[in-house]
């Protein structure tokens, strides 16, 4: 029987101990054994690795929400030539729409 593991909260929760994982036959430690897994103890850690990675995901979304490097150039450009805000705009509206948690 094949299991879905998650493999990432395991070897967190199981850090030193765990160092290799198999979907059919289970989690074992550097010498081979099998180690016990307790379901809550993997369930925190899944929740610590979604927090963590919750906290960064704002970086990506800006990131992928910003105009290039040289769009961003020529609205600062014409925006000194026009005394407009276009530039400033589009930064506000990334962060405003991609905040930090």
């Amino acid at each position: 029987t094949t299991m879905a593991l998650d493999h990432e909260a395991i070897y967190s929760a199981y850090a030193g101990t765990v160092v290799s994982i198999d979907d059919g036959t289970g989690a074992f430690d550097k010498d081979g054994n099998s180690v016990t897994l307790d379901a809550v103890k993997v369930a925190a850690a899944r929740t610590e690795l979604d927090k963590a990675a919750a906290a960064v995901k704002y970086k990506s979304d800006r990131a992928a929400a910003y105009a290039s490097i040289g769009d961003q150039l020529d609205m600062q450009y014409w925006d000194a030539v026009n005394g407009t805000t276009t530039w400033k705009d589009h930064v506000a509206k990334v962060k405003a729409d991609n905040p930090k948690p």
